[in-house]
């Protein structure tokens, strides 16, 4: 079954996105989802902006936080006909010795819409059927969601999610998290949500105000405090709050080389540094830290697609908040959206809606 359907395509770095007409029809074991929403991205302004390399070659509609209703499918994939679903944003093939050893996120076969293949700021997008989340749209309603809002669990929540149960955290930690919007603000969101009690830093008190409402604890703007002033008003909280004066869990999430250097300049012993964020700028750090401290750095590569329906769950049940952080937009806009987003104009997460959805 061949579906109508339009996309917006990246053609050249920082060139006006085109629309351009294409036909939606899934093979065996793919769907074509009609998109409801799909959340604009720090990484999609890195592809356009800065140059950031795609592996899929140009042109290339970009866009991974993709949310849906299934409408064609192919061979093997009809039990998904009419589901309501989440589309992750790493789609590892299943069938791998990586992925057969619980290693997906390493896939080498992995399958990112806007990278790998054509993205989600479209109409319609065909992807493999393996590993989609469902929603179950009466609880959704029932939380007072629609449909598009929780496309950003694809990546701006299931990402953190990822980081935040890979490190370990549990009731009574500390964890930090440097970089309060965006991701940052749902690793926030889900740290609290695990139990741990949470310090965020960032360099918008705006940023930090918001997220003081939803799961900090702590809020520090590293503007006014450098490195040893940071790291002694976080001991001061936590010797407050009966909290460990080590192990502490630091997530970087903002994406950039003074929060990155901010992190690694926290590690206390047995600290599990959680690397979320991503920058091309290089830091210089000592890496034997690591080793005196006794702690451990981890990469964070996206979310198992098994891992979607409990970060899912979490918002279904109200425990982490998507709504105060996501405004709509209509996808003809994205020239100007994308513009906005990346001139700090637009605060929230964009969500793109097409006019079909």
């Amino acid at each position: 079954m061949s579906i109508p359907a339009h996309r917006w395509q990246m053609t050249a770095l920082q060139a006006p996105l085109e629309r351009v007409d294409f036909a939606a029809e899934p093979g065996a074991g793919e769907v074509v989802v009609r998109i409801a929403g799909c959340g604009v991205c720090h990484t999609d302004l890195g592809y356009y902006y800065d140059g950031v390399r795609t592996n899929h070659a140009l042109p290339l509609t970009l866009g991974h936080e993709i949310s849906g209703h299934v409408v064609a499918a192919g061979a093997g994939a009809e039990d998904w006909m009419g589901a309501a679903v989440i589309v992750p944003a790493v789609l590892p093939c299943g069938e791998c010795d990586l992925c057969q050893r619980g290693l997906g996120t390493i896939c080498r076969s992995q399958k990112m819409p806007g990278n790998d293949i054509q993205g989600g700021f479209a109409s319609h997008i065909v992807v493999p059927a393996r590993g989609l989340c469902r929603v179950d749209e009466a609880r959704l309603a029932q939380a007072g969601l629609k449909l598009a809002e929780v496309s950003v669990v694809a990546d701006a929540l299931t990402t953190p999610y990822q980081a935040v149960t890979r490190a370990g955290v549990t009731p009574g930690s500390l964890a930090i998290v440097i970089g309060a919007g965006g991701v940052g603000g749902y690793c926030v969101q889900v740290a609290h949500a695990m139990g741990a009690k949470v310090v965020a830093i960032d360099v918008d008190d705006a940023k930090l105000a918001a997220v003081a409402e939803y799961g900090a604890a702590l809020t520090l703007n590293s503007r006014t405090h450098d490195q040893k002033a940071l790291k002694a008003a976080i001991a001061a909280f936590a010797k407050q709050e009966g909290l460990r004066a080590t192990e502490w869990f630091i997530f970087e999430c903002s994406g950039t080389a003074p929060g990155q250097l901010t992190a690694f300049g926290l590690l206390v012993h047995g600290a599990t540094l959680s690397v979320v964020g991503f920058t091309m700028d290089k830091v210089e750090v000592r890496l034997s830290n690591l080793m005196a401290f006794d702690a451990r750095a981890i990469g964070n590569w996206g979310c198992p697609p098994e891992a979607y329906p409990a970060a899912l769950e979490l918002v279904l049940e109200g425990k982490v908040k998507v709504q105060p952080f996501v405004e709509c937009h209509p996808l003809d806009d994205i020239n100007h959206v994308f513009h906005a987003v990346h001139a700090r104009e637009i605060r929230k997460r964009a969500v793109m809606v097409p006019a079909t959805a």
